[in-house]
């Protein structure tokens, strides 16, 4: 009996759409003997986004020769891994979540991670044409996998192998997962306080607002202490007008993503600026003197902070001084508008942030400044800010020695934003 195996490419058809059923099959490289078998992956190179897009399904279809009787067996051999996950210790193929089908059966779990990286499908009665489908869902982490060619196996009744093909997936960034994006704030006039989810690209880094809801305009000052996510995940402090400072904590849910506030105590007022830095804050009180009050170990929110220290004094040479929050680094803008960098400082004695270092002028064309982690797909700490006019632009960083430096010319990433008296 003679042996031909193929497998077939795609010509002028997509791969199989997110989520939905597998594409239709594209021609084979050869056609199949009288006698042959042919195996074809339909559809060609299953293009698999990594991220929160969801599964994607590549149907194999084996051709199986007249008159061949008995059991038929299958399996998907996997490579061996060559790349290395973020987080190390994780087993390569942890990203991956498999789902599998014979005969456009159901659906049962096939991980990829099993021992010997094998995928093996049930026996079924040979007939003219077997169907094997394979359901991938892969998380931001399998991006790393790139190109990767398994091989499916098809045996006959007495275990001899019969047929033989690669299969390949394409792993490609997608949408990262709502946990490693970030949301910007914005509070407008009325006081409704608005979130903008980051959608992890380059081209539009933030989607469509969503309302969180109304009465922030009691407060003068809003404060973001730990990283915020699209998951509904981050603190954050708000001053009242007579000086009382609340906190809300995360609630891990995006629709609704503040708990109920907690009352931290008064004289807040005192202050002409606030700021987070490391799950904490710092202060600079009227006379330019500069105040930390780092954060409190344990999950006590209505005592979230140490007691003040003095940082020293000169700071009211700055019109904005914007800290990362759950990061330790600064930015600080002049009277003439020359930006400085604010980096990690007690390593080296120097207090809660190091020597600064210019930036550069021309920084009071903004009158808002606010820090966004994880808002593209770089994933850094990035400086966002607001022109005169209404306009939103983002400055890729690096973090140095010397705080997080601007390393790209701006981008404009929205229009419109003069409707908000706070951005954060």
């Amino acid at each position: 009996m003679a042996l031909v195996i193929a497998t077939a490419l795609a010509v002028g058809i997509a791969p199989a759409v997110l989520g939905g059923a597998p594409a239709a099959a594209g021609p084979a490289l050869a056609g199949a003997a009288t006698e042959g078998v042919l195996v074809v992956q339909e559809g060609g190179p299953l293009v698999v986004p990594s991220g929160e897009e969801g599964a994607v399904t590549t149907r194999i279809k084996v051709t199986l020769p007249a008159g061949l009787s008995g059991p038929v067996r299958a399996r998907l051999l996997l490579p061996d891994p060559t790349w290395e996950l973020p987080d190390f210790d994780t087993p390569a193929y942890e990203p991956v979540t498999a789902t599998c089908a014979v005969n456009s059966g159901v659906f049962w779990s096939c991980p990829w991670d099993s021992p010997g990286n094998e995928v093996v499908f049930p026996a079924v009665e040979a007939s003219q044409t077997v169907t094997y489908d394979v359901r991938v869902n892969a998380d931001s982490r399998a991006a790393v996998m790139g190109n990767l060619t398994a091989s499916l196996e098809v045996t006959g009744a007495d275990g001899a192998v019969i047929g033989r093909a690669p299969i390949a997936f394409h792993f490609v960034k997608g949408t990262p997962e709502n946990y490693l994006r970030t949301t910007v704030l914005a509070r407008d006039k009325a006081g409704v306080l608005w979130q903008y989810p980051s959608s992890g690209r380059d081209d539009t880094p933030l989607r469509a607002r969503q309302r969180i809801g109304g009465g922030w305009n009691a407060y003068t000052s809003l404060t973001s202490l730990t990283h915020r996510t699209a998951a509904g995940e981050g603190d954050l402090v708000a001053r009242d007008k007579t000086g009382v400072l609340w906190y809300y904590k995360g609630s891990g849910n995006p629709a609704a993503p503040f708990k109920s506030r907690v009352r931290v105590g008064g004289g807040w007022n005192a202050y002409t600026a606030i700021t987070g830095r490391g799950g904490g804050l710092v202060a600079r009180d009227r006379d330019g003197v500069l105040w930390i009050h780092a954060p409190n170990d344990g999950e006590n929110s209505s005592e979230p902070f140490a007691p003040r220290r003095r940082v020293g004094g000169g700071w009211n040479t700055y019109t904005a001084i914007v800290g990362q929050g759950s990061g330790y680094n600064a930015v600080a803008r002049d009277t003439s508008g020359v930006l400085w960098s604010y980096g990690y400082g007690f390593e080296n004695g120097t207090g809660p942030y190091s020597p600064r270092r210019k930036v550069g002028g021309g920084w009071n064309a903004y009158n808002a400044l606010t820090w966004a982690q994880n808002l593209n797909s770089h994933g850094r700490n990035d400086l966002v800010a607001r022109d005169k006019e209404g306009r939103m632009w983002l400055y890729e960083t690096i973090s140095t020695n010397y705080g997080a430096v601007p390393v790209s010319s701006r981008k404009q990433i929205g229009w419109g934003w003069g409707i908000y008296d706070a951005i954060l």
